[in-house]
């Protein structure tokens, strides 16, 4: 865009090199040209037969190398020169500064303030910072002020700068590296594309295996529930079928107790009835000495008709 605006408002300094026959009209016309506001670019102008004319005059060819300046110089090589030059007005100074700027941008060690003041014949910082804001408001640059660091940070600048004679080999061995750096900076991209990719691989593939085993550890788990009930039902005789080893432990022990008891009434039975009196007598004594004291529950005081009584069924 920047582009096409400085075009258009070169085109009616191009349609004046027509009638600019005399030397003279040819150096008013360089003049006007690099004072208009508006004007950035000069190639086809500086291209017309009737500029390339100057050069054969010696009183105006210095206005031919003012223009070439204007087009592809900068304000360092005016003032090497100054004395060759037609002098500059106030709109050609800003101009050449302006452009001069879009120059030095392309290196971030010419943007300091000392450099740019040393570069731009300006008197201080402050002139440097009015220059800049000026190019940002005519859409030059992209730029931002940093005073803490005395230094301007840019981030675009126009195309609006031509080309200089013999600079296209330059140019283009600058075009082969940065491709080749942009081939070599896409390749590592797809060589890391594709280590993600394999790793993410592996990481599913490890994630499927786990899920697997830990459904088939469920499966084996869930099979082995069903086997062990039936087995302990079988065990205990059905009566607890969740029961474990511990029940059908504690089964057997009363088994072969009850077995015990049943034994020993039948051999009381077999006995005679004067044993069977004297082992009642026996267990009447027996249980006669594991009662508690009477002392022990009405004291000490009543001791004595306690013996008496114990005595009386001892003969009993």
């Amino acid at each position: 865009m920047e582009q096409t605006k400085a075009l258009n408002a070169l085109e009616p300094y191009l349609a004046l090199t027509k009638s600019a026959a005399a030397p003279r009209a040819a150096a008013d016309l360089v003049t006007q040209a690099t004072s208009n506001p508006n004007t950035y670019v000069f190639a086809e102008l500086l291209q017309a037969p009737q500029i390339q004319s100057l050069r054969q005059s010696p009183e105006y060819a210095p206005y031919l190398s003012l223009l070439e300046l204007f087009s592809f110089g900068t304000f360092a090589a005016f003032a090497q020169q100054a004395d060759q030059l037609p002098p500059l007005n106030a709109a050609q100074t800003l101009k050449l500064r302006q452009l001069s700027l879009l120059t030095l941008a392309r290196d971030p060690r010419n943007l300091s303030y000392a450099s740019l003041q040393q570069h731009l014949g300006l008197p201080d910082a402050r002139a440097v910072e009015d220059l800049v804001i000026s190019a940002v408001y005519a859409g030059l640059v992209e730029a931002q002020l940093d005073p803490r660091n005395q230094a301007v940070h840019v981030s675009r600048v126009s195309p609006l700068r031509d080309l200089a004679p013999n600079s296209l080999p330059g140019l283009l061995a600058a075009l082969h590296a940065w491709s080749d750096h942009c081939a070599s900076t896409l390749a590592d991209l797809e060589d890391q594309v594709a280590r993600i990719k394999a790793e993410a691989k592996r990481r599913h593939d490890e994630k499927t295996a786990w899920e697997a085993r830990e459904a088939k550890l469920v499966e084996d788990h869930g099979k082995l529930d069903l086997v062990l009930p039936a087995n302990q039902g079988a065990g205990s005789g059905g009566a607890g079928g969740g029961e474990g080893t511990h029940s059908r432990n504690q089964g057997r022990y009363l088994d072969s107790a009850i077995a015990r008891l049943r034994g020993s009434q039948r051999n009381g039975k077999r006995g005679s009835g004067s044993l069977d009196a004297a082992q009642d007598s026996d267990e009447a004594m027996d249980l006669d000495e594991e009662e508690p004291d009477d002392g022990e529950i009405f004291g000490a005081g009543a001791s004595g008709a306690a013996r008496k009584q114990r005595a009386s069924r001892r003969r009993l």
